[in-house]
């Protein structure tokens, strides 16, 4: 799937951006449909985190069994870090609750 802003290069080795995906697919599907529904897609069913570099992450949704796929830039804008982005996502799914009038969990 192809869209705007779509990550061309990304300076996270892709071990750590496949690390990073599979925990928050395998770990944290709520939590993505949470994000999209609060950036992205207010009528999203189900949500997969694809990407992620520097600037953002990246996400596709279905609606009625239709995909479709979005960017959301960093809370915090650009990041360099491993640790950076546990804490961007973090951001993320904060916000999403306040938007979305959802009590978040604690984080550990």
């Amino acid at each position: 799937m192809v869209f705007p802003g779509e990550v061309t290069s990304n300076p996270f080795p892709q071990s750590t951006v496949d690390a990073v995906l599979a925990h928050m697919n395998g770990d944290h599907p709520d939590d993505n449909l949470l994000i999209v529904r609060a950036f992205l897609e207010p009528a999203a069913e189900a949500a997969t985190m694809i990407s992620l570099d520097e600037t953002g992450g990246e996400w596709t949704w279905t609606v009625d069994g239709t995909a479709a796929g979005g960017r959301v830039p960093w809370p915090a804008g650009t990041i360099s870090g491993r640790g950076e982005i546990r804490r961007e996502v973090v951001a993320l799914y904060d916000t999403a609750c306040e938007r979305l009038g959802v009590e978040p969990r604690p984080h550990d």
